[in-house]
């Protein structure tokens, strides 16, 4: 099996350690750099073939300049991004593959899928909320996934009624979403919960070894996974 070299920026954070121990035991991976705050960009990028990036939003637009000019494939689970830095990626994802999504969880994404589904199916006469948690210490608020969720449902039912985030910050979880639709005499509420970050690590890994593949272009996991 021919090895995937990999540039980990944010390697210390919480996901970046979590995703150097996952390919510390796969032998079909390595980190050729893992970057910090204060790493020099570009030079460092030269021997991966693919780059992920769990580091922090104000970081974003370096990490896509020097992907850019290595041409280097980019994952991006960052999330927390102003439009400026948003145009920033969109712009980027010109010149290279990125795959940009607010949770590389498996069963995140399918939920993505059923809660479009459901929104369809239930129509405007459900009163619908998204409540999320997690860990005290995460910055953003409502969470990436949150707000990808209330996209999804906002088109879904054509922007009527507005449907709004609720954000729990608690403890250490690692993460809790819930969408409630409740209706006339009945209620159904879609929920997934993360127990370790090592689903977002196996998503992420997935997406890597897609990426690398494809053509110029913004992607989510849902294109990564067929959805």
């Amino acid at each position: 099996m021919e090895l995937l070299r990999i540039g980990l920026v944010g390697a210390k954070g919480r996901m970046g350690r979590a995703v150097a121990a996952a390919i510390e035991k796969d032998p079909s991976l390595t980190i050729t750099a893992g970057l910090a705050r204060g790493s020099t960009l570009e030079p460092a990028l030269d021997d991966c073939a693919v780059v992920i990036d769990f580091s922090v939003a104000e970081a974003t637009e370096a990490v896509c300049r020097a992907c850019a000019a290595r041409q280097k494939p980019l994952v991006l689970g960052t999330t927390g991004h102003n439009a400026t830095q948003k145009e920033a990626i969109a712009a980027t994802a010109r010149k290279i593959p990125i795959v940009f999504a607010a949770n590389f969880s498996i069963g995140v994404n399918a939920l993505f899928a059923l809660t479009r589904r459901a929104a369809e199916l239930l129509g405007s006469e459900f009163d619908v909320e998204v409540i999320e948690m997690h860990h005290r210490t995460k910055k953003d608020a409502p969470s990436g996934t949150a707000k990808r969720l209330v996209e999804i449902l906002s088109h879904a039912r054509k922007q009527e009624p507005e449907v709004s985030a609720q954000s729990i910050r608690a403890g250490d979880i690692v993460g809790e979403h819930t969408i409630l639709f409740a209706g006339p005499g009945e209620r159904l509420e879609l929920t997934h919960r993360a127990a370790s970050r090592e689903t977002f690590v196996v998503g992420a890994l997935r997406a890597a070894r897609w990426v690398i593949d494809q053509p110029p272009g913004l992607y989510t996991m849902e294109n990564v996974l067929g959805l």
